[in-house]
């Protein structure tokens, strides 16, 4: 008999348990995989928003809690735009509220002149006018889910804004919301003569990270970010994402580790006779090894198969919640499974190391004569 089906044989023997573990085990591993493709998912849309409107970079207040709570003043718009090497500073202020089925409907407030240098490619219609303050542009995803055309009306937070355009940026946050006046939105916002985030074009030839660098230096209160890594910097949400996708993936090994453990220990002590035996008939003891270690790993296999599987699945449900569907697109990269694999094979290992032990050190005679 093939060594491969040796092994399958061996997990049949017991299919409740077996089943049982491969269960808990897919558990885990999906909630591995679905934390990390959402991880990966929200730091893809932040990343999007640091460049929003084709800028180099964006600039925020230093330590800030979180992205859209940064606080900016036009002092800061100042001493941003004195830089002789920066072409544009548009200053946008962020506001979130319930619109139709999202409850965390975008808003971005900036000026109309702006437009010119920050760039929301518009699908139909045109862009604000000058001074206008009861117009709006609508992302295509907003447009779609208000079901509105250009030249129709929209309320936002009880107010009625007449859609100048429709534009499509590829971005989910701006294109699920809305551009709005500056005044405007300040005005909702109670927010007057303040800003979210500054999105800063520089001039051609101008190394971008260099002067990002230079701002921070000069202007300690600061964050400049120019990709992902910068936002740590304004936000702790990510960080703390990441953190607590780690601390999950260190206790599916915990756990799924003793269940497996537990799986090889009773399947060890129940075939002991037949250890003796093979013992008995020449197998080595890496012999034996191998087989314990290989139905441990088999077992782990199917279930990293079974857990991704449910991840992905959970992944096409999780889009269809209005919250959730506001701020991510899950998007399917290998690096989740990966980490879902790695989690397979460590707890297979961890799993497998007592019993392999203990079922290569049984002498023949010993196991032969157990009851």
């Amino acid at each position: 008999m093939p060594f491969f089906m040796l092994i399958l044989r061996n997990l049949l023997r017991q299919k409740i348990r077996t089943g049982l573990t491969v269960l808990g085990m897919s558990v885990g591993v999906t909630a591995v995989v679905a934390l990390g493709i959402l991880t990966h998912s929200a730091i893809k849309a932040t990343a999007g928003l640091l460049t929003l409107g084709d800028s180099d970079f964006s600039v925020g207040r230093s330590g800030s809690a979180d992205l859209t709570l940064s606080v900016l003043t036009g002092q800061d718009v100042e001493r941003v735009e004195a830089y002789d090497e920066i072409e544009h500073v548009t200053p946008v202020l962020l506001g979130f509220t319930r619109v139709g089925s999202n409850p965390f409907f975008a808003q971005f407030g900036l000026a109309a002149e702006d437009l010119e240098f920050f760039e929301l490619p518009l699908v139909e219609g045109s862009r604000l006018s000058p001074g206008a303050v009861d117009e709006v542009l609508l992302g295509d995803d907003a447009a779609r889910e208000l079901g509105a055309d250009v030249g129709e009306t929209v309320a936002i937070r009880d107010r009625a804004l007449t859609v100048a355009g429709i534009y499509h940026s590829g971005e989910i946050f701006a294109d699920g919301g809305a551009a709005l006046p500056l005044a405007t939105l300040q005005e909702l916002e109670n927010k007057q003569g303040l800003y979210t985030l500054f999105f800063v074009r520089v001039k051609p030839g101008v190394d971008v990270n260099a002067l990002a660098a230079r701002i921070e230096a000069d202007h300690s209160d600061l964050a400049t970010l120019v990709d992902i890594n910068d936002v740590g910097e304004v936000d702790q949400g990510l960080e703390i994402l990441d953190a607590v996708n780690l601390g999950i993936t260190i206790l599916a090994v915990f756990i799924g580790g003793i269940a497996v453990m537990n799986t090889m220990v009773m399947a060890v002590f129940e075939r002991t006779r037949e250890f003796g035996i093979l013992r008995a008939i020449g197998w080595r003891t890496r012999r034996i090894l191998q087989m314990v270690l290989g139905e441990s790993l088999l077992l782990c296999l199917i279930a990293v198969a079974f857990g991704s599987a449910i991840a992905v699945g959970l992944m096409q449900l999780i889009v269809l919640v209005p919250t959730i569907r506001a701020f991510i697109s899950p998007e399917l990269t290998y690096d989740p499974f990966v980490r879902g694999l790695i989690v397979g094979l460590a707890v297979a290992l961890l799993g497998a190391l007592y019993p392999a032990f203990r079922a290569a050190q049984l002498s023949p005679a010993q196991a032969i004569r157990y009851e």
